[in-house]
Order: structure tokens, then sequence, then C-alpha cells
């Protein structure tokens, strides 16, 4: 029987990769084992030089290529059933769902499929990832040179050409290895040390979104922000569900705002049950510049108490964020908002945030400014990365125009995809917004099911606006 698999496994010193060694040599499928060491190998960090040495090393018909450190127990047949579904079709990459095992309890680790809009460079494939050899030669031969980004270069390129495959069974067993240290995982990409990386990923994201023609040049529609009658200049948008700790500093953050203009508060109240109602009855039901709304509709999600606060008759000319547990970090927020608005004639606005506990202890990565966008080529940059800032302001008339879809996920991000298809985006670099993490907030401690569900609807988000872009560059 013809051995079809060459594995690269990673080697960073300790014995973890011994057990995963000693099974991949005893599979009938694995013609030799190769081991890799080097720096970010862990997290995907591979030079295109690497890659180019992993295609010369394989003369197998495929490469088996572990992509996180660990200690993996492969099941008797999981070459096997990943071979089979590299050769039913046209796969150039297979990956697998997996056990976790941590502090001697063994979890289910379900993965998520590959799309058009999976082209975050953080997308995860588990520890292996089953390569098609004679695509990963092709590919590699033409591969720009990557420090860190030769892997997701190579991954973007082979999905040009090749489908990449998921199979939905739990083929192997990782030992968790010990948890991100540098603050959450989710701010990596927008932490200072890693900005060398970020810049490479960018690249490749931005080649590979011109060869698939969905690149947008930097030419943009201009706002007449004067076409527009409002009785309100500004107003803050705020929905809330159960934050009765944290609503009357919210809104007290808004009302202390000094202006050179009207603005009013808008609180869309979704149903709460934890005194949030009478809490913000009692507290503010004789200021004017405070409109509390309950939705007739039972389970609106956060896009949909958006649009209720953005069609309200009195909505002001501009729509700011303000979350329900967070804080605007001085009085001057809303202004300088207002003047990014009429300096850049802008459809939406974004500025940075500090990050905190809820004692407004600054935590990790501490002030998230998102330095890497630019006006040349923010908004295609803003497909390979997951979030885009906060505050986030709007032109109201632009954003009635859009609607936020109905979900507590994703909905600022989507409308900012599209916002930013013809618009210019503002952005503010100095920290105006203070964001609060806290047990309390809806994304502190999720399930894998909610982050898959999360991440999957993120990147159909993606997928349907790549195909938006697509079709302007016709």
């Amino acid at each position: 029987m013809k051995k079809r698999v060459t594995a690269f496994l990673i080697y960073s010193g300790d014995e973890s990769v011994a057990s995963t060694a000693e099974l991949l040599a005893k599979d009938k499928n694995v013609e030799s084992i190769v081991f890799m060491s080097g720096e970010g190998l862990n997290k995907n960090y591979i030079s295109t030089k690497t890659i180019r040495q992993l295609a010369d090393q394989t003369d197998t018909d495929f490469a088996l290529l572990q992509l996180q450190e660990g200690s993996a127990i492969t099941d008797s047949e999981y070459l096997t059933k990943i071979i089979a579904v590299a050769d039913d079709g046209s796969a150039g990459i297979v990956y697998s769902d997996f056990y976790e095992k941590e502090e001697g309890k063994v979890i289910q680790h379900p993965l998520i499929d590959y799309q058009a809009g999976s082209i975050r460079d953080d997308f995860y494939f588990g520890v292996f990832v089953l390569i098609n050899a004679k695509a990963l030669k092709k590919a590699s031969e033409n591969l720009p040179d990557y420090n860190y980004a030769g892997f997701y270069a190579l991954r973007l390129a082979m999905s040009r050409h090749h489908a990449i495959k998921r199979v939905a069974e739990f083929l192997y067993t990782l030992t968790k290895p010990e948890e991100n240290k540098s603050g959450e995982k989710q701010f990596d990409y927008v932490d200072p040390k890693n900005r060398e990386v970020q810049i490479e990923m960018e690249k490749a994201a931005t080649e590979h979104l011109k060869k698939i023609n969905a690149y947008l040049v930097p030419v943009f529609k201009e706002i007449n922000l004067s076409n527009e009658d409002f009785q309100t200049e500004v107003s803050v948008i705020i929905p809330v569900k159960n934050r009765v700790k944290t609503i009357v500093a919210a809104v007290d953050s808004a009302l202390n705002q000094k202006t050179k203009f009207s603005f009013n508060v808008i609180i869309i109240d979704n149903h709460s049950s934890d005194g949030t109602t009478k809490i913000l009855q009692k507290s503010f039901h004789k200021n004017d510049r405070v409109i509390n709304l309950i939705p007739n509709k039972k389970d609106p999600g956060i896009g949909g108490c958006w649009n209720e606060g953005i069609f309200h008759k009195k909505c002001g000319k501009f729509s700011v964020q303000l979350d329900s547990d967070d804080l605007y970090k001085d009085e001057n927020t809303l202004q300088k908002i207002v003047d990014k608005f009429y300096e850049e004639r802008c459809g939406m606005v974004i500025g940075s945030y500090q990050l905190t506990d809820f004692e407004l202890n600054e935590i990790p990565p501490g002030i998230v400014d998102h330095k890497e966008w630019t006006d040349e080529n923010g908004r295609n940059n803003a497909l390979r990365i997951n979030g885009l800032g906060a505050p986030r302001a709007f032109y109201t008339p632009l954003i009635r125009s859009l609607k936020f879809p109905d979900v507590s996920y994703g909905e600022d991000y989507s409308v900012a995809l599209g916002i930013s298809r013809e618009h210019k985006i503002g952005r503010i670099f100095d920290p105006i917004y203070v964001c609060r993490r806290w047990e309390g907030n809806t994304d502190s401690s999720l399930s894998i099911e909610q982050a898959n569900k999360n991440n999957y609807y993120k990147d159909e988000i993606r997928t349907k606006e790549i195909l938006a872009r697509k079709k302007i560059n016709l």
C-alpha cells in the first residue's frame, strides 16, 4: 500500500509532540515525519520560506501540517477519513473537529465550515490541516516573501482554486496548552507588539482581495450633511437589557457632555427584568433630553433595538453608540465625533477606547485605537479583522437606509462594512470611550458553540460583502 502523507510536527523543546509522533509513525498512511521548530509556529506565524521548504520536502500526495502545539492523539482512522474527503473532489485543505482534554475532562470541540468570507487571519482550523501536495507546490511558487503570513497567504491562495473542507467528526484529542497570556486573545491583533505581524497579514489579505476582484480603490462618495432637516444634532443610542448596576452611570456620562449643539439620549429598554426599567424612570423621568423606549417586539436583538432608536422621530442627525455598561471617557466625546463628521464628510465615525475592569482600572491591552486603519486600505483590511473599534457613530439618514440586522452579535460590523463600501469612515485615534470588561458582558465567557456561531455569522457577513464588492468592480 502506498503511503500518501508526509507529516510536519511542531517541536518546541518539550516532549508533548512525542506521543503524536509515535502514533503517526505507526499509521499506515504516513511515509515520513518532519519536525519544525521556530518562534511563532504555534500562532500560525509561518514564513514563506518555511512553506516552500514544506513543499520541497513533500514527495507524497499530501502534507499533514500541525498548526498548534500540544499532545494530539489521533483516532486510528483519522488520516484514512480525511484523505477520503480530500480525494473525493477538489479539496486543497481538509480539517476536522476534535476532542479537547483539560484538567482531566474531555470535551467536544466542533469547528466551523470554511466559506468565501473566512478570510480573517485567525480562522481556527484546529491542530492539523491536510494539504494537497500538488496544490501546495503550485501555490508556494508564487507566494510573496513573508516572515509571518506565509501560511495565511498560502491558504488564501489555495482557496481561490480549491475547496477547503471540514470533516464534522471528532478525529483526535488535544491536551489543551496554556491559555493566551497577552491579555485577551481577541485583542492580540491590536497589541502594538504584534504590529509587524499585522502589516504582513494586511498585505496578504489585500493581495487576495485584488486577485478575486473584491478590492476597493480609495475613492469615496462625499456626504452632504446639510441635506436633511433634524430637530436635534445628535442622539446617543443606548440599547439596554438588565444592566441595573451600570445604566445610570452610562446615561450620566452622556448627559454630562459639553457641546456646541443640541443632543438627546434615546434608551431602548429591551424588557429588562432586574430593576433597570424602574431605575431609569426614577433617575431620568424629569429630564426632557432622555427618551425611554420599550420595543413592542418581545425579543429584539441589539440591532433591532438600534433600529427602534434611529427611526424614532426625535433621533438626531448623528446617532452615536453608548453601550449600557460603558462610559464616555470625558465630556468632549460627542463634540469630537461631530467635528470629525464635518471635517471629513464621512458616513460613519469610529473612535478609540480604553479597556478597563468594572472599577475602571485599566486592563491589557489598555488603549485600543486601531491605528492599522488607513483611508487608503482600511475598508479592505476591515474584511480581515473581527472588530473596528468604538464608539461607533452614524449619519442617521445613511444608517436608516441600511438598517441594522436584528441580531445581538456582528450587527455593527455588518453595517460598518456596508457603509465603507461607498463612503469614508472617519477615525479618531485618541481614546474617547471606556469599555468595561466584567462578568456581565455578553461576550465575557462564551461557550465553544456560541463562539462558533458568532464567528460563522461574521464570516457570512464577509461572504456577502465580498460578493457585493465584486459587483461594484464588474
